[in-house]
């Protein structure tokens, strides 16, 4: 069976292993893991020349952008919250020149956290900076260097509902999220306290934002899904020697309203557990 190339973003940072410390492109294993257990084979992408992207993208079956630092509040038009992290220009430029390649060739993309943010930012869209402010509590990012775990719901009719038909928890440690949807998006899962926790793009073929982790999640269905879609859309090109047949597009329901936001926590938030994972570097966003 063929195995789809599937590239996963990653940060450029310090590291040390061994006698060694210095720059290094690193990645949490996870995100590799999970993407070779749902029948991919998985290549780090690290940051590189914008102008390089679409090239690459072209050897691509499917991208994953992977979760990370906060993305600079510049890119949709805000000045920085206090306890927003430093920008990372090369890893921002990078991923938005990654996303619009793989948008524009429509292979198949995942946004994970921070991913997802990206790609609601590159649809127009803007963050809340600083989650806790906008909801009352903590939940979503629980203790330094652990994931916490919370319930999300899917809408109906949209492609992330395809994958998590019920409400279901997941691994989450963010402290950003989705404020105004862009044009181009529409919210596809929501957790108990209306914060955006889906998108995806409906004229495209597969282009899905998560904002927990399903990296974290032995056999997730988002990532085979992703996986599912790579194989496919590489088998459509692949059929014919002459123009590719038209491939399968999702078309979602109405955009869904973005829920209000309580300003106190949920009873859905008591009582959370902390995930074993590690968050390292900065996982989540």
């Amino acid at each position: 069976m063929h195995k789809p190339l599937i590239g996963v973003s990653t940060y450029l940072a310090e590291a040390r292993w061994g006698e060694w410390d210095m720059p290094a492109a690193l990645l949490p294993a996870p995100y590799l893991q999970s993407v070779q257990a749902a029948g991919g084979l998985a290549v780090m992408l690290p940051p590189d020349a914008p102008a390089a992207a679409a090239s690459l993208v072209g050897r691509l079956d499917g991208l994953v952008l992977a979760g990370g630092e906060d993305l600079d509040p510049a890119l949709y038009g805000q000045e920085p919250h206090p306890l927003t992290e430093e920008p990372v220009p090369a890893r921002d430029a990078w991923e938005r020149a990654l996303l619009t390649a793989a948008l524009e060739r429509d292979i198949p993309v995942l946004g994970i956290c921070r991913g997802m943010q990206l790609m609601n930012v590159h649809a127009g869209g803007t963050l809340i900076q600083h989650l806790p402010d906008r909801v009352g509590h903590e939940a979503h990012s629980g203790r330094p260097g652990l994931f916490a775990k919370h319930a999300v719901e899917p809408v109906p009719g949209t492609r992330t509902a395809e994958s998590i038909p019920q409400v279901v928890d997941v691994a989450h440690h963010h402290h950003q999220a989705v404020e105004r949807l862009g044009d181009e998006v529409v919210a596809t899962a929501y957790a108990q306290d209306g914060t955006v926790e889906g998108l995806e793009f409906p004229g495209k073929r597969f282009a899905l934002g998560v904002q927990w982790h399903p990296e974290m999640s032995a056999g997730s269905p988002v990532v085979e899904a992703l996986v599912s879609a790579a194989r496919s859309g590489r088998t459509v090109v692949g059929a014919a020697a002459g123009a590719p047949a038209e491939r399968p597009r999702h078309t979602a329901a109405a955009r869904p309203a973005v829920r209000p936001r309580p300003t106190s926590p949920e009873p859905g938030f008591a009582g959370l557990r902390e995930a074993d994972g590690p968050n390292a570097m900065g996982l989540g966003s």
